[in-house]
């Protein structure tokens, strides 16, 4: 099962030309990987996700460009080998990951008030978390994009927190956390049906948003959520080496 991870996500790191001019603006000690652990904690039925960075996490956030089509996406992701009905999608084939995400153009938790403002549609660019089912996709330089299908797909299930794009995405709501150079996420073991047991990566990534023209379900040409760049990675290799510790 490791070496299709491997293989799926090694694109990532052998890819040498990106020509998304916005990638190298985020290109920072911000997005650079020191350490990345899950820990269980039995105490509260809860695994503790963290990501350590080089520089300060969390504190570059994109620079909007004011439209959905072309938004840039930042995140911290943690590829794992959970499975898709795990974190609540029907069974598909790909790589689960939980993304921390940062995205000043479009607020995609509908559910979530993350300011505490009273306002549901302005939360884009705080840092908050997202499950993606993620697939190779050579259209993007990154060579991986959050798998699509298409909206009138009956087949497809997703968790009800979904925030209704016709991806493998979803918006749990969970607690994430900034402080100096650490990232860290708080996740209910409930909302992974318990597993507690597998194995897990870090990357640090920029991600751009693809709607086509004129249209709300992405292009032919292009996938809905790509990746076009990796500044990072934990292993260095992709390997998913790191296991959930039990406390």
């Amino acid at each position: 099962m490791k070496q299709i991870f491997i293989a799926a996500l090694g694109s990532l790191v052998a890819f040498k030309a990106f020509p998304c001019d916005k990638c190298g603006s985020y290109d920072n000690s911000d997005f650079q990987i020191t350490d990345v652990s899950v820990a269980h904690n039995i105490e509260i039925g809860a695994t503790v996700w963290e990501m350590k960075v080089k520089g300060s996490a969390g504190k570059t956030t994109p620079t909007p460009v004011g439209r959905l089509n072309g938004a840039p996406v930042l995140g911290y992701v943690f590829p794992t080998t959970l499975k898709s009905e795990d974190v609540g999608f029907s069974h598909t084939e790909g790589i689960v990951a939980l993304a921390l995400t940062s995205h000043p153009d479009f607020d995609d938790t509908p559910l979530w008030d993350e300011s505490a403002d009273g306002k549901y549609d302005n939360d884009g660019i705080i840092w908050h978390p997202h499950w993606v089912v993620l697939t190779e996709d050579k259209r993007v330089d990154g060579g991986l994009a959050v798998k699509q299908f298409n909206p009138g797909d009956s087949g497809v299930k997703l968790p009800p927190t979904n925030p209704g794009m016709p991806m493998y995405m979803d918006s749990p709501g969970y607690q994430v956390v900034t402080k100096g150079n650490l990232i860290r996420v708080i996740v209910p073991d409930y909302r992974i049906s318990n597993k507690t047991n597998f194995s897990f990566d870090g990357v640090a990534a920029y991600m751009q948003v693809n709607t086509g023209s004129g249209g709300n379900h992405g292009s032919s040409d292009m996938p809905m959520l790509g990746v076009y760049k990796v500044y990072s990675v934990a292993s260095g290799n992709l390997s998913l080496p790191y296991r959930v510790q039990n406390n």
